[in-house]
């Protein structure tokens, strides 16, 4: 990882509108989550009760919610090889008798890389042709992917996570269509939770969306979510990842007339913070937790703007990471 030159959170010193340089060098790829270091992963890894486990990824599968509004592939998967194929094609050139005892199957997947549970890459949004860290998209943008900023970047995550639950503290199971998520409403779910946000969290938003994963014309459209005074907020406490259950964090459609995804380019471009959508976070509401270990990892894919994560949350153990006030940091 870079070495830092200056205040290591990038959201407290952005020009708006602007791609901002990292505070972490010139070869900086993965922005705020420089902010996890080898003793924050052990101290995580150390508060983590191993013994209960929750899994905040979604499963894949042909007529899943997907974006596919600008005309991107919907998850696919097809059989390459069946058993019964096998024995009568006899592709391998072993003979019926092998083919007839060796049952083997395989099969392939064609997907958006923002399909399901991910962890938006660096490159995914930017401003005026460029990406986080002032990288250009007439000198790093290959034929096929990025040059820089990609996926494969990113580092597995072992982290303090957060939960807000802004629908539960709505009294509602899921958010109105296009509710816009504000900063006084994030910093009064933190006041009901008693939780706080430090530098180096992983924070997820509860909207309930969820709810709606299997209803598509629902669950993909007019979702409510953050607006850009609300990531704000967020990042400026020093979180190194935002994530929410929703397909886009934030509220869709814009209420930016001058940018159709405010919140993205915002916290990608300006403040080099990655984004987790589509996240199950309805068992950890259930449970009430609202602070967690979480650990999750994304597939290296080089170049890619987003890659598919497995994020698990565990419990934090009595004792660890004892509640640690800090008003200053959600003042804005």
């Amino acid at each position: 990882m870079n070495v830092k030159t200056t205040d290591p959170v990038a959201a407290r010193s952005v020009t708006a509108g602007k791609v901002s340089r990292s505070p972490f060098g010139p070869s900086d790829e993965i922005g705020m989550l420089n902010l996890m270091t080898d003793e924050s992963r052990a101290a995580a890894w150390a508060a983590a009760d191993p013994t209960t486990i929750y899994d905040l990824s979604v499963d894949y599968h042909v007529g899943m919610p997907s974006w596919d509004g600008l005309g991107d592939p919907t998850y696919q998967i097809w059989m390459s090889h069946t058993p019964q194929g096998s024995v009568n094609e006899n592709v391998l050139g072993v003979g019926a008798e092998q083919n007839q005892h060796v049952t083997y199957s395989g099969d392939c997947i064609s997907m958006y890389t923002h399909t399901g549970t991910h962890l938006d890459s660096l490159n995914h949004f930017g401003l005026d042709g460029m990406v986080w860290n002032e990288v250009r998209a007439d000198q790093d943008l290959g034929s096929r992917h990025w040059l820089k900023n990609g996926a494969e970047q990113l580092p597995p995550v072992i982290a303090r996570g957060v939960l807000l639950d802004v629908a539960a503290a709505a009294g509602v199971d899921v958010l109105p269509d296009s509710q816009v998520i504000t900063a006084d409403d994030l910093s009064a779910v933190i006041e009901r939770q008693g939780t706080e946000i430090r530098e180096g969290d992983v924070v997820l938003i509860r909207t309930g969306r969820m709810r709606l994963w299997h209803d598509n014309k629902r669950y993909l459209h007019n979702e409510a979510g953050l607006d850009r005074d609300a990531a704000a907020l967020l990042a400026e406490a020093g979180a190194m990842v935002i994530g929410a259950d929703n397909v886009a964090l934030e509220v869709m459609p814009s209420t930016d007339p001058n940018n159709w995804h405010p919140v993205h380019t915002y916290l990608l471009g300006e403040c080099g913070i990655p984004i987790m959508e589509n996240a199950n976070l309805e068992e950890i509401s259930q449970a009430q937790l609202w602070e967690f270990v979480i650990v999750g990892a994304g597939l290296r894919l080089r170049g890619a703007t987003a890659s598919p994560m497995r994020p698990l949350a565990f419990p934090i153990r009595s004792g660890h990471w004892p509640e640690r006030r800090s008003r200053k940091t959600m003042k804005r």
